[in-house]
């Protein structure tokens, strides 16, 4: 039979050895350290940066349509049945009216040949061509919003694991609180001062920090594990937070995040350049009814054998041109027309969606400078009142020990303690993200 202590060990050594190989590194990042790593390794991050090597081909594919295209041609024919052609048999001297069927032609025939098209002027190509710059800016604006969501989401685990800490510390002190108070009780009981009765309860209360704590660190250990998984960390790599959470850290940054315009929120940013984008659209099929002209050239060579012996000498056949081609849109069905219509309200529609932006980003730098001036003042009046919760805490911990307090009032005292650490540790977290989105909506990360 294995003993508790070995079956805990075996049940271990078992997850342990599922888990797979992998170079285990140590990574020790402030919060600039970690959201700079998170901005080279998220995979939202990469793929987004993916995205505008993307646009860049996509940019080259329209400029090859205004580059020189040509062609290089081919052929090789064998007539199983060489063409009949129908010959007026007057030619004969047959009677009017009929026909004679004649054979021309030879049973091989090889051709090849070059063309060229050079276009000079295309509405249509031309906006493209001129849009190039704004694809790009678009998906560089992109990408950079998804870095800022990653990092900001980044800080604000990175400081609720910062927290958690405190969190931690803050139970230890209870434990270690309720530890000597045991060990005062016990004497006390052991001198016929007190009952038995007071040191369970004391016990009771240990096992429940004791379990609290517990608890904390699983759930902070699953939040280190959630944030390797948004930096892009491997989940073997070990991730140390060298930065802590207090009050002076919560206002660090804060007065600069004052200085606010719209063009510093990238959303705002991608607006701009989705309406001059739409602008381009309208402009693109306005230009659409133009005509179109390209230069055009083909040089061939041509040759007939009646047997395969086309390398051999015989006579091949040249053909070459050169011209302009002219191409005049008409009547396409109202096409042009419904798309111009299109455009103009997809223009007016992004217009409006700025406006309203702008609205709402106002709306969010009032809301989140009120929740982050309701949290500040939150965090300060509850951190006086744990400390105060403290006073009190051990003012009835020295009347119980000289005789002119009851284990309720400790209990009592004790539990307003923890409520007054809760409440601090809330006050903190939300404090955290009412920072977090501040910056986020003034444009600073």
């Amino acid at each position: 039979m294995l003993s508790a202590r070995n079956y805990l060990v075996a049940i271990i050594a078992i997850f342990a050895g599922s888990l797979p190989l992998h170079a285990q590194k140590i990574h020790s990042f402030s919060i600039d350290q970690a959201m700079e790593y998170a901005g080279k390794n998220a995979v939202q991050v990469k793929n987004s940066l993916l995205d505008v090597l993307i646009q860049k081909q996509t940019n080259r594919d329209v400029t090859s349509i205004a580059l020189p295209q040509i062609s290089l041609s081919g052929n090789v024919l064998d007539y199983l049945d060489i063409p009949t052609t129908l010959v007026p048999g007057e030619f004969a001297g047959q009677p009017a009216g009929t026909f004679l069927p004649v054979k021309f032609g030879t049973k091989w025939t090889m051709g090849t040949g070059v063309s060229f098209n050079q276009l000079i002027f295309d509405g249509q190509v031309f906006i493209a061509l001129k849009a190039r710059n704004g694809t790009m800016n678009l998906a560089q604006r992109i990408a950079e919003l998804t870095e800022e969501n990653i990092r900001w989401n980044v800080y604000k685990i990175y400081y609720q694991l910062a927290a958690g800490k405190v969190q931690i510390k803050l139970l230890d002190d209870n434990i270690e609180r309720l530890q000597k108070l045991q060990h005062d009780v016990t004497i006390m009981y052991e001198n016929g001062f007190t009952e038995k009765l007071d040191i369970d309860k004391i016990g009771v209360q240990l096992t429940n920090l004791q379990t609290e704590k517990l608890k904390a660190n699983n759930l902070i250990q699953n939040g280190y594990s959630g944030l390797k998984v948004l930096m892009g960390m491997p989940i073997q790599d070990s991730l140390q937070l060298t930065d802590s959470i207090n009050s002076t850290t919560i206002l660090d940054g804060v007065l600069e995040a004052g200085q606010f315009s719209y063009s510093s929120r990238r959303e705002f940013q991608i607006g701009e350049i989705t309406n001059k984008l739409n602008g381009l659209n309208l402009r693109r099929y306005k230009l659409s009814q133009l005509p179109t002209f390209s230069i055009v050239g083909n040089y061939n060579k041509n040759a007939q054998r009646n047997s395969f012996d086309f390398f051999n000498k015989g006579n091949w056949f040249t053909s070459s041109y050169i011209g302009l081609s002219v191409q005049v849109p008409i009547f396409h069905g109202l096409q042009a027309r419904a798309r111009i219509r299109k455009a103009e309200l997809e223009l007016q529609k992004s217009i409006n969606n700025q406006d309203q932006l702008k609205i709402q980003i106002d709306n969010e730098i009032l809301a989140a400078k009120n929740n982050f001036t309701a949290a500040i003042s939150t965090l300060d009046f509850q951190k006086k009142n744990m400390e105060l919760a403290e006073k009190v805490y051990e003012q009835t911990k020295k009347k119980y020990e000289i005789g002119t307090g009851s284990t309720s009032e400790i209990n009592d005292a004790h539990l307003e303690l923890k409520n007054a650490q809760t409440n601090y540790l809330t006050a903190l977290y939300d404090a955290i993200v009412a920072k977090a989105d501040f910056l986020k909506a003034n444009g600073k990360f």
